[in-house]
């Protein structure tokens, strides 16, 4: 155990914790005894947990929340990326099994060569199972497989009082579906099984369309997006007049064989994704600007092909174009990023229109808006994704008037029935999550039942009084 600096990925509010690396599921479960306050009542340290006891405890996988949901100012962090390796391919079931630790590139780079990919996958690899979970991550195939939850069989879920849970959609389904989004608040997961789906190959093959402003790409993405399987739009929201909102359309499917070069069909299933470049240690501040985000939106919309047909791109390119630059996020300088994703139901694209707006007449420098279409969500009484649009941006941390922008936005999307993700969040206000969120009190009916002591506790908990 050690003591640390936490933040999440956007790295804007670092708190001090004890930190804990479990191998095993026996070692969560003691740490879990040992955080709770009736161990500290006895005496009983378990592992040197009960230092950080009378603050809680909470689960951290890679650390790729933007905001605070995965530290715990003065408690206990119990870091699950060194659970005990599992990795279980069942191709009768179109299954695997891995440890809740396990990454999604380390999955990735065992399931290809077997001819499987993940169901689900965010705009990083680096991120664990558990995590992918706990977040009911979402991908670019949201309107078609809906997100990560959606796919899980079963999960081992150890519940604050130590015990092991094993449960899924039809063994004890009301904690189940709690979990899955729950942001780690109903126990530690050590471990999961989940669908996988079928490749030929490890690339995509994707068509690429530019459109000229906001309105065009929605119309596009509404007659196109169901006759693919991934499906993408970035956006400019710098550029100026009947420009702005323009973005950069990509729509996928996984390539077969048949349509790659015959240079690749030797070897179709490699799969061999790289970092390129490391970020700089040090960033002097406001590096991203309105001006420079705007030279690299004009670039970037400029370069991108005005109608592009079935170009072959490795999945690594294709999904995760980002993990090419290792410690990305330290481009934002030393007062870090916040990133604020929301959606609205269809039928709100005037509510979309007008927070777009907003953004581009605050000049908000954001090189990374990125507009998807979700499908129906899952039962998950905390999940984000809902039916409609979600935008997703990065904005530095240190923008001037960023906190009154941003709330505005937030009355924005509660007055159109639209909500924010809790795992992006690093700022929101308690009563506007909670009128985005109406199921929260069926949430917090189960997660006082497997925790009545209220041991598991995170920043984000205590900010937004879950």
């Amino acid at each position: 155990m050690n003591r640390r600096l936490l933040s999440g990925w956007g790295r804007t509010a670092p708190t001090l914790a004890t930190v804990a690396r479990p191998r095993t599921a026996e070692d969560v479960a003691l740490l879990l005894r040992g955080a709770g306050a009736e161990g500290v009542a006895n005496g009983d340290d378990a592992s040197g947990a009960a230092e950080a006891a009378g603050r809680g405890a909470i689960a951290r996988g890679l650390g790729r929340s933007y905001g605070d949901a995965a530290q715990s100012a003065g408690g206990l962090v119990i870091e699950c990326a060194d659970l005990a390796p599992c990795l279980r391919l069942d191709p009768g079931a179109g299954t695997v099994t891995a440890s809740a630790g396990t990454s999604l590139a380390d999955l990735m780079e065992y399931l290809l060569p077997h001819g499987y990919f993940v169901p689900v996958t965010p705009g990083t690899r680096h991120i664990t199972v558990g995590g992918a979970i706990g977040a009911d991550i979402h991908g670019k195939n949201h309107h078609v497989d809906s997100s990560f939850g959606a796919h899980v069989r079963s999960l081992t879920l150890v519940t604050p009082d130590g015990a092991e849970r094993v449960i899924g959609p039809a063994k004890d389904p009301e904690l189940f579906w709690a979990t899955v989004g729950g942001m780690g608040l109903t126990g530690i997961i050590t471990e999961a099984t989940f669908d996988v789906i079928r490749v030929e190959t490890s690339a995509a093959r994707v068509d690429t369309d530019r459109t000229p402003d906001l309105d065009a790409a929605l119309a596009l993405m509404s007659e196109s997006d169901d006759r693919y399987h991934y499906t993408v739009c970035w956006l400019d929201l710098l550029a100026r007049g009947a420009s702005m909102g323009r973005g950069v359309l990509t729509r996928a499917h996984h390539a077969r064989i048949g349509d790659l070069p015959s240079r690749w069909r030797r070897d179709p299933l490699r799969y061999t994704p790289r970092t390129v470049a490391g970020a700089p240690p040090w960033v002097p501040p406001r590096l991203l600007n309105a001006w420079s985000v705007r030279a690299f939106n004009t670039a970037y919309y400029a370069r991108a092909p005005r109608r592009g047909r079935a170009e072959i791109q490795g999945l690594g390119s294709f999904f995760h174009p980002l993990d090419a630059v290792r410690g990305w996020n330290r481009m934002y300088g030393p007062h870090g990023l916040v990133q604020y994703q929301f959606v609205v139901p269809f039928g709100e694209e005037d509510t979309l229109r007008r927070i777009a707006e907003r953004l581009a007449s605050a000049g908000a420098p954001s090189f990374l808006t990125v507009l998807k279409r979700f499908g129906p969500g899952t039962p998950a009484p905390l999940s984000f994704p809902m039916p409609g649009w979600t935008l997703a941006l990065d904005l530095p941390a240190e923008l001037p008037g960023l906190a009154r922008l941003l709330r505005g936005c937030d009355e924005q999307v509660l007055a159109a029935g639209g909500r924010i993700y809790l795992a992006k969040d690093s700022r929101a206000e308690a009563p506007v999550v909670h009128a985005m969120y109406p199921r929260l009190d069926e949430w917090r009916a189960v997660r006082d039942r497997v925790d009545p002591r209220g041991v598991l506790v995170s920043d984000l908990s205590r900010r937004l009084e879950l």
